[in-house]
């Protein structure tokens, strides 16, 4: 699962705090950004009322990282992770009932996944935590390990899977081992990116660019009444963040990429990436370079782009073309070394034109 901040896709806005830009229709197009769930966010929007809403997004997203961020001690996440077995995330203690509103954002990460991990066949799965914390990814030290203890990896897969899990109606989860952990950190930046894009159409935006740490949602025009451009970075190692293997128009969707060209480690010539395989215990490493996945709403493409990684382009790519409302983008090395891409039919239309 991602573990940090990965710049797979290219804006060109950068700026320090909310500012105006060209108007349209008499709408001036505005940006904020800042830093959320260990990297920076930035949004761009038109309003005809010029207003900031730089407090409203950074307290939605202070508010989001309480439930969903396991390197916050407090938050809910981190409190389930912790607990022997028993964790009642809707229950008040003060009035002894269950409430409806409460961590709706930890239940909405907690359902998304249990559907891409059916639908992806484990392939994604947020109890890889413990995994991930073992080979230096996650909220545990980063420390790259020097040498592989299978016994130690078979111990911890004792723990991985959603069947170690039991939810009841929206209102508990039991854990069956104390050792089990939730990890939400492959598909908590899209939703980030969906929660800050619906609280601007909630105030009748309805023009607008979200990012957070390279995961982007984009609806209706930019400044200059064109669909938002974006890009999907070169997957080489040695690339800079700005170079760009495909650019493209983002018509009101989402688009996620995951990678293994940035975050990883080598030790004594043998690289391990981030990218974590839920069923082997072991950080993936194939021909598959980048996935980047569109759809409707930025959890989902976050999700399944991680999936996908997982998966490798042969077994992603048929489950990309099934999937409704997903479309995917391959880029992968061949036999020869050489950087090819693949992509679902639905994109047929979008590159070759």
């Amino acid at each position: 699962m991602k573990a940090s901040p990965l710049y797979h896709l290219l804006w060109v806005f950068f700026l320090a705090a909310c500012s105006g830009q060209p108007q349209k229709e008499n709408a001036p197009y505005l940006s904020c950004n800042g830093r959320t769930m260990g990297t920076t966010y930035t949004v761009k929007y038109a309003d005809a009322a010029a207003r900031d809403f730089q407090t409203a997004i950074d307290s939605l997203l202070e508010e989001i990282n309480l439930e969903v961020s396991t390197y916050i001690e407090a938050s809910t996440i981190s409190r389930l992770n912790q607990a022997d077995s028993l964790f009642l995330p809707g229950y008040d203690p003060h009035t002894g009932q269950w409430t409806t509103y409460a961590n709706t954002h930890f239940w909405i990460n907690y359902e998304k996944a249990k559907e891409v991990f059916e639908r992806s066949g484990g392939s994604f799965d947020p109890t890889v935590m413990p995994i991930v914390n073992y080979w230096g990814f996650g909220y545990t030290e980063k420390k790259p390990v020097e040498k592989i203890d299978s016994l130690k990896i078979d111990s911890l897969m004792d723990f991985i899977g959603l069947d170690q899990v039991v939810s009841t109606d929206g209102k508990q989860i039991k854990k069956r081992y104390p050792g089990v952990q939730l990890d939400f950190s492959a598909l908590a930046k899209g939703y980030g990116v969906d929660a800050v894009g619906l609280l601007l159409e909630s105030k009748g935006v309805s023009d607008y660019l979200v990012e957070i740490g390279g995961e982007l949602r984009a609806k209706g025009k930019n400044a200059e009444g064109a669909w938002w451009n974006v890009g999907i970075n070169t997957p080489q190692e040695d690339a800079s963040t700005t170079a760009v293997q495909m650019a493209f128009p983002l018509q009101n969707q989402s688009i996620a990429t995951s990678g293994n060209y940035r975050n990883f480690y080598e030790v004594k010539g043998q690289k391990f990436s981030h990218t974590i395989n839920p069923k082997t215990g072991f950080p993936e490493r194939s021909t598959l370079l980048s996935a980047s996945v569109f759809a409707p709403d930025c959890m989902s493409a976050d999700a399944y782009a991680t999936a996908f990684m997982v998966m490798g382009k042969d077994k992603a790519l048929p489950l990309a073309e099934e999937l409704p409302g997903i479309e995917a983008y391959f880029i992968y090395s061949d036999d020869a070394g050489n950087m090819r891409t693949a992509y679902t039919s639905g994109l047929k239309d979008y590159f070759e034109k």
